[in-house]
This record gives C-alpha cells, sequence and structure tokens, in this order.
C-alpha cells in the first residue's frame, strides 16, 4: 500500500530542497526522522513534516504499523518564481528570483 502527502508552494530553492530529499529517500520512516532531527539545513523541518504528515494519512487510512512503513519516493518540483529587482549601477536593475518548491512524498509498506 501507498500513502501520499504534498508540500506546494514552500520558499526554498528546489536545488537545496533536493539535498534533504536525497537523505530520507528509501529509509525507514523512524531513521529518517531521525537524520531530519540532526540534519542543519532549512528544508530539514519541512521535509520531516510532511513525512509526519504521511504518516498520519497512513493512520486514517487503515491499521498501519509505522514500523514497517519506507520513504519509496520522495522528489522536490520547482514551483512559482517571484521575481524582485534590485537597483545597480547607471540606472540598471537586475532581477532577482525567488524560487519555490513542491515536496512530494509516498510512504510504501513493507
Amino acid at each position: 500500500m501507498e500513502y501520499k502527502a504534498h508540500l506546494r508552494g514552500v520558499r526554498i530553492a528546489p536545488r537545496k530542497a533536493r539535498l534533504v530529499a536525497t537523505l530520507v529517500r528509501g529509509r525507514l520512516v523512524q531513521d529518517a526522522l531521525d537524520i531530519l532531527r540532526f540534519t542543519n539545513k532549512k528544508a530539514a523541518p519541512m521535509v520531516s513534516g510532511l513525512i509526519k504528515s504521511a504518516i498520519a494519512n497512513a493512520k486514517d487510512v487503515g491499521n498501519v504499523d509505522v514500523d514497517n512503513l519506507i520513504v519509496g519516493e520522495i522528489f522536490v518540483n520547482e514551483g512559482t518564481t517571484m521575481k524582485r529587482f534590485m537597483p545597480r549601477a547607471q540606472g540598471r536593475a537586475f532581477t532577482i528570483r525567488k524560487r519555490s518548491s513542491h515536496i512530494s512524498l509516498s510512504l510504501i509498506e513493507i
């Protein structure tokens, strides 16, 4: 059985969030949460909350043993990009792109 959770429009660049996603891909849920607890990245609490949300979804669906769940699939897609401008020399303006992410997760029962 597969249990899913999504986090959309998170204000972190996808490139940075993918670093954290690769840490937990394919691991047991409890191991993944332990790794995220000690990971010093901005995306770590976001992914941890997403895993907890997927666990709650699994418990709502049916009688599931949490110890038998693994992070089967986790991927980070690019969300909307806010464009801001910063003044530069001689009247020019440079674009600053504030990127966002969509994080998707599925837990698989083994």
